[in-house]
């Protein structure tokens, strides 16, 4: 076995997939494709030489084999996650704004505000949770430290940090995708997924109507869940009771959309500069090759944060 080849990503998609029985779910814990989940899993078994996981009944199990990997990831990964917390600051304190959307504010920052609550215990993070374009202008103003927001067509200066795949969703047993006109549920107007979805919608000859407008993602996925609609959004709001339609000559492939962090031009306290960097550091600032390998950390580190 060539365990010069084993990395910490194969043993936190071994071990996510167990927690959740499903590679679809695993992938959107760890932020990833469920292709690059599976060929994590699959080099594993590779290095391994034997199966890891096998098929219940729609679950995936670790098998015999499995077990004994699984309980060595474990304390492989605790250490790990330990170790990265240990390495960061101890003694800066202070307040902090953090200004996003509620759909990052629901789906990705918890796990790194876990992590930054251990690794910095004596910072107070303050989340406000508001549509992008008010967040550009609070930002500026000073009266939000930082800001993780959706790149807008108008929107200037920012680091793109992260690109979230739009896609289609509906209720996994509705058929509403099939009415004419199609309901849709969509955010307020001048929202970049709206403009995203009647655009696509409108190249494709497809007739639409409104059935939900929510500022909240939350009252969005209800309006799906309930049957009502089809909605787009991020890949990573995939929850439990909603599927991802496949792309069609009805649905087409939607684009991708930035994801910008803001920092006040007044915001020079440790705190703010901190939380900016942890955030520009998980969230994969310019899509490099440091920052994709410790998206996948993300998972375990805030179990680990809220155990602490």
């Amino acid at each position: 076995m060539n365990l010069i080849s084993l990395d910490i990503r194969m043993l936190r998609s071994l071990l996510t997939v167990v927690e959740t029985g499903s590679i679809t779910e695993a992938a959107r814990r760890l932020g990833r494709t469920q292709p690059a989940i599976t060929l994590q899993v699959q080099r594993l078994e590779e290095l391994t030489g034997r199966t890891l996981l096998s098929h219940d009944n729609r679950r995936i199990k670790p098998t015999e084999h499995g077990l004994v990997v699984l309980s060595y990831a474990q304390s492989i990964l605790r250490l790990h996650d330990e170790l990265l917390s240990r390495m960061s600051s101890q003694g800066i304190e202070g307040n902090v704004i953090l200004g996003t959307p509620d759909l990052y504010a629901a789906y990705m920052l918890p796990p790194i505000l876990s992590i930054f609550r251990k690794a910095f215990p004596r910072i107070q993070v303050e989340l406000r949770c508001v549509l992008s374009t008010p967040l550009v202008s609070l930002v500026k103003r000073g009266e939000v430290d930082i800001a993780l927001v959706t790149r807008m067509n108008d929107f200037t200066g920012g680091l793109v940090v992260h690109q979230e795949p739009l896609v289609w969703l509906t209720a996994i047993d509705s058929d509403v995708h099939h009415e004419t006109p199609v309901p849709l549920a969509l955010l307020p107007d001048g929202n970049l997924y709206r403009d995203h979805a009647i655009a696509s919608l409108e190249t494709a000859g497809r007739r639409w109507r409104l059935a939900c407008t929510s500022e909240s993602i939350s009252g969005l996925q209800a309006a799906v869940l309930a049957g009502m609609a089809v909605t787009v959004l991020g890949r990573s709001t995939l929850i439990p009771g909603l599927r991802e339609l496949p792309p069609s000559p009805e649905f087409p492939t939607l684009p991708s959309v930035d994801l910008l962090l803001y920092k006040a031009s007044g915001a020079v306290k440790p705190a703010a500069r901190a939380l900016h960097d942890y955030l520009q550091h998980y969230l994969g600032l310019r899509g490099d090759a440091a920052g994709a390998a410790l998206r996948p950390a993300l998972h375990l580190a805030a179990e680990s944060a809220e155990a602490g």
